[in-house]
């Protein structure tokens, strides 16, 4: 959440920032409550402290004092809740260099990266290829689980595990540390996070019973491994590359990719996650950039880069790049990375901090994608298809499967 005090002194810029970015929060109301909230406080202190220099032989007046609390604190209580409530729904703000825009229309692109001149156009797109060499099965996937499931198989199955090798070792050497976080969490945890106000409540699976929300990215886990912890100044940044399978309603995508494991309720995916220092969480989002061009370059997948707009930005970011590969087969890029500047939004929810020789104070957090493996896979069968129906295994990927063709 924001800081009580940025939005009493910024209430006009608050107003803005959460209008382009398309939410709806009362923010007069919030600085209402606060002020109320304030006056109960004191109210409630001083008569404490009245209280509390009272003699013995001042039970009466005592006595009066403490039902005068009695009948303020649950008025207190009650607009706290009503204050805090309010306060979650206010969006972290979009930074200065975030393109103005309602939707994914008003991205900007801003880099496009093509490895070779006169890369081949596709002849048939990426689940003909798959369903021919039996490595993709969604058919029997629906048989089982539904709509928007699928098997991988065989040749997509090392492809997975070496794509999850090859992001691991080269962001171990970056300094991240390999995790496999859980993939259900608290609701309070999915809330620190700050997705929940920004998902319909049908995006989200939720096990009511257990108060546990299955996660959609491994972001969501590893961001509260530290709720209410201090880091030491100089254990900063503190980087962590995870594993884990996601879940997705896909509740805003009807009618959307219903064909293919493109959009998908469950898939694999390999996240970074960053806490580190307030005057250094830019340079860690251009990091975090660099190593997704990095993966994608060492793939030799043709990509841009897309500056978000503020209305497709996303609840707790102040600043979000995509990468969208290009699939042949549709003449057009999509999304397969995404990677946000939170600022300290998360942890302020959270209370993660760090202590250095000013004091303590909240670290900031940033998150990416290293692979989504559904799409990365896909992109990997449309740009390496060959004439006979098999599939040039990417050299980067060589090593991890010991095939140099998928057949």
């Amino acid at each position: 959440m924001l800081d009580i005090k940025f939005i009493r002194e910024n209430r006009d810029k608050i107003k803005k920032g959460a209008m382009d970015k398309g939410v709806n929060v009362d923010i007069d109301k919030i600085l209402k409550l606060d002020r109320k909230r304030r006056k109960l406080i004191q109210e409630v202190e001083s008569l404490k402290a009245e209280k509390n220099k009272l003699g013995a032989e001042n039970q009466k007046k005592g006595k009066e004092i403490k039902n005068k609390i009695k009948k303020l604190e649950p008025e207190l209580q009650k607009t706290e809740k009503e204050f805090n409530d309010l306060m979650l729904e206010v969006p972290n703000l979009p930074s200065d260099n975030v393109p103005v825009g309602k939707d994914e229309k008003d991205n900007k692109v801003i880099k496009k990266f093509q490895p070779t001149a006169g890369w081949p156009k596709a002849e048939k797109d990426y689940l003909e290829i798959a369903e021919k060499l039996d490595i993709i099965d969604v058919k029997r996937a629906a048989k089982v689980s539904g709509t928007r499931f699928g098997y991988l198989k065989g040749g997509a199955v090392f492809l997975e595990f070496a794509l999850i090798q090859l992001a691991f070792d080269i962001l171990i050497k970056e300094g991240f540390t390999p995790v496999v976080p859980p993939v259900m969490i608290k609701s309070k945890m999915a809330r620190g996070m700050g997705h929940l106000e920004q998902l319909s409540k049908e995006e989200a699976y939720f096990l009511p019973k257990d108060d546990l929300y299955l996660v959609g990215t491994a972001e969501q886990s590893i961001g509260p491994m530290f709720a209410n912890e201090i880091f030491n100044e100089k254990d900063l940044p503190k980087r962590y590359v995870g594993f884990s399978t996601c879940f997705r309603r896909e509740a805003g995508s009807y009618g959307k990719d219903t064909k293919g494991i493109f959009r998908v309720h469950q898939f694999d995916k390999v996240e970074m996650f960053s806490f580190c220092k307030p005057e250094n969480s830019v340079k860690e989002h251009k990091l975090f950039l660099s190593l997704e061009e990095k993966l994608m370059k060492l793939l030799k997948i043709p990509y841009r880069v897309v500056n978000i707009c503020t209305g497709d930005l996303g609840f707790p970011a102040v600043a979000k790049y995509d990468i969208e590969a290009w699939l042949p087969s549709e003449s057009h890029y999509r999304e397969t990375h995404s990677t946000s500047n939170c600022t300290d939004f998360q942890a302020r929810r959270l209370n993660i901090r760090y202590r250095s020789k000013e004091g303590i104070n909240f670290v900031h957090t940033v998150n990416g994608t290293a692979f989504a493996i559904g799409r990365m896979i896909i992109a990997i069968i449309e740009n390496y298809q060959q004439k006979d129906g098999s599939i040039k295994v990417p050299t980067a990927l060589q090593r991890y499967i010991g095939l140099k063709v998928i057949r």
